[in-house]
């Protein structure tokens, strides 16, 4: 018998928001920029859709979703990161597609911005990594564990 009162049934991230100005545009970005794969894309509620799209393989995705009422789409915060196996392949690749990425892979001995602020800055960084920006200037790390 489970113990109601100290589990839940709840098993996995499933979904991440990224709130995008304009969801047609972002939909381009992630599927020709990143590579990823269209997962769903419906309508509901009358004039509401609803777009995520993955990593291929990945069993969590991304939401494209429109910005909360009153706010912009976007930002500099970091809320979610990738993992990678070859880090300089990954680098090189969204550099030469016109992704913003940072200058250089962050490593021992070096300096990146911070998660949640830029106006922070980490030393350090084990394992190697790197920001980049979407199109709304949504940021997220890639990290290579490897």
């Amino acid at each position: 018998m489970t113990d109601t009162a100290t589990t839940t049934c709840i098993s996995q991230v499933a979904t991440v928001f990224v709130p995008v100005s304009d969801q047609n545009r972002a939909l381009t970005f992630y599927l020709d920029k990143l590579g990823f794969e269209k997962r769903v894309d419906f309508s509901y509620g009358g004039s509401h859709r609803w777009i995520e799209v993955a990593p291929p393989g990945s069993t969590i995705a991304l939401a494209l979703v429109p910005p909360t009422e009153g706010q912009s789409g976007g930002g500099d915060q970091t809320y979610c990161a990738f993992t990678t196996k070859d880090i300089e392949s990954d680098h090189a690749t969204l550099r030469a597609r016109g992704v913003d990425v940072d200058a250089d892979i962050a490593r021992k001995g070096t300096r990146r911005a911070g998660l949640v602020s830029i106006k922070v800055s980490v030393e350090d960084p084990v394992p190697p990594q790197f920001f980049f920006r979407d199109i709304d200037g949504n940021r997220f790390l890639i990290v290579d564990p490897s």
